[in-house]
């Protein structure tokens, strides 16, 4: 088997005209792996916290005590809700991944690029339409 860097750098991950194919088995089996490892990376970070929260969870009769509490569990909360829903988009690659979708962008159909995909495995977008949609969000806040 290749190693991760020859195939992902590999100058077969542009479009084979016999093939057909955007990317290898290989690479692809490749971008499973890491999404299903950094899924299950994330999930464990979940249990943690469960556990945590009912560990440390005191009844402090300090009200200063209780608010330092009730802040850091707002900020676990918080930050377990953001990777609720990175686990949402995670499922949502895979699921490409299986209808053969997966590096392919959503607005234009151009490749993603496999540096991109390394560097955002669940990037949904190329470069140029992630581009443009960060220009108009920001037209629309100013």
């Amino acid at each position: 088997m290749k190693s991760e860097s020859a195939f992902l750098n590999n100058e077969e991950t542009t479009v084979s005209q016999e093939e057909g194919l955007y990317m290898t088995p290989e690479q692809l089996e490749f971008f499973r792996d890491l999404l299903l490892k950094w899924k299950s990376n994330l999930m464990v970070d979940v249990d943690k916290t469960i556990h945590h929260m009912q560990d440390e969870a005191a009844n402090f009769a300090d009200p200063n005590d209780r608010a330092t509490q009730e802040e850091e569990f707002s900020l676990e909360l918080r930050t377990r809700d953001r990777e609720r829903k990175l686990m949402a988009k995670i499922d949502e690659s895979l699921n490409r991944i299986d209808s053969g979708e997966y590096g392919i962008c959503e607005e234009c159909g151009i490749e993603i690029g496999i540096n991109r995909l390394k560097a955002r495995p669940t990037a949904e977008l190329c470069i140029d339409c992630k581009t443009l949609q960060e220009i108009k969000e920001k037209q629309m806040a100013d």
